[in-house]
């Protein structure tokens, strides 16, 4: 039985998909599906339901996917331990990271990483919060990077940076000129919201509340681009975490203003799962992150001028 076919299955069954572990994997979906095939002859057993969508484990295959994963997980500490002694990071890295993370300070962490690690295959995703979760839960991310996390039962997390909150306007709005305002000031302001149902908008709405500052909810989104899209065009403000928006700071689009009498700041953190020990190269990208980096504005703004015909990343 070919090592790389069990790593294959297990794709698959981590992502309840033969598409998504195909694409996961830059393979063919048929080559895929012929894999698992081979294994469940040499098996004897069905392991995939494929009447389900998604896609589930039979008994079999649940078994064989638990047992396989171990057999990796000890296999990639063995690859690890050898190369700790030539001292080579190498190997793949899978984050997954909320939208709003910050696109522009990301980018640059990952360009500072590939330069000091060219031998580490990189990728990340940006996802819902509870995508976010359930991929670090599922064994399809190494290491996640979500706001206002908490660790518990299977999740450990490591604080990363609190990200202060600012009032975020068009470039034409009065108050654009204004470095700063008493909170009180926006008090019935017509306002562009992130979605109820997200941590930071529950966090929003608990401050302002606190603040006594009611605020009269225009629009709402689920991601923090379309938020910024509204505003630029005057629909209203918002409240959102400064550096996501030092890209349109930067090109004169919208301006932030600091609210006075509060300090509203959003913690992000890295989320990982405990039983699973984090490789060298996703220790190495932890480290990384503790270190400060300023992203090039100028040269991000110059890229972004250029029509690519693709929506830029939520």
């Amino acid at each position: 039985m070919h090592f790389r076919n069990v790593e294959l299955f297990c794709e698959v069954a981590a992502q309840r998909s033969f598409s998504k572990a195909a694409e996961a994997q830059n393979l063919s979906q048929s080559y895929v599906s012929q894999v698992v095939h081979h294994l469940e002859d040499e098996l004897g057993l069905q392991l995939i339901d494929r009447s389900k969508r998604p896609l589930e484990l039979t008994p079999p295959g649940t078994l064989y996917f638990d047992g396989c994963k171990k057999v990796l997980d000890d296999f990639r500490r063995i690859e690890e331990s050898v190369r700790g002694m030539a001292n080579q990071v190498v190997g793949p890295v899978r984050i997954a990271a909320i939208y709003s993370v910050g696109l522009l300070q990301m980018d640059a962490y990952l360009k500072r990483f590939q330069d000091e690690f060219p031998k580490v295959e990189i990728h990340i995703d940006y996802l819902h919060p509870s995508s976010v979760d359930e991929r670090i839960r599922n064994d399809q991310a190494d290491l996640g990077v979500v706001s206002f996390a908490r660790e518990g039962g299977e999740i450990g997390m490591i604080p990363w940076q609190d990200q202060e909150m600012g009032l975020v306007v068009a470039s034409s709005h009065p108050l654009a000129q204004c470095e700063s305002i008493p909170v009180n000031e926006i008090c019935h302001a017509d306002f562009v919201a992130l979605h109820a149902d997200l941590k930071i908008r529950k966090e929003i709405d608990r401050w302002l509340k606190k603040a006594k500052v009611p605020v009269n909810i225009v629009y709402e989104f689920d991601n923090v681009e379309n938020v910024k899209r509204a505003v630029e065009v005057n629909h209203g403000v918002s409240l959102l975490p400064i550096p996501t928006v030092a890209r349109e700071t930067e090109m004169g689009t919208l301006a932030v203003v600091r609210l006075e009498e509060v300090e509203w700041k959003r913690p992000l953190g890295i989320i990982f799962k405990r039983q699973r020990s984090l490789s060298m190269a996703a220790s190495k990208f932890v480290e990384l992150l503790q270190r400060p980096i300023v992203p090039c504005i100028s040269a991000e703004r110059n890229e972004t001028t250029q029509p690519t015909g693709q929506p830029e990343p939520a």
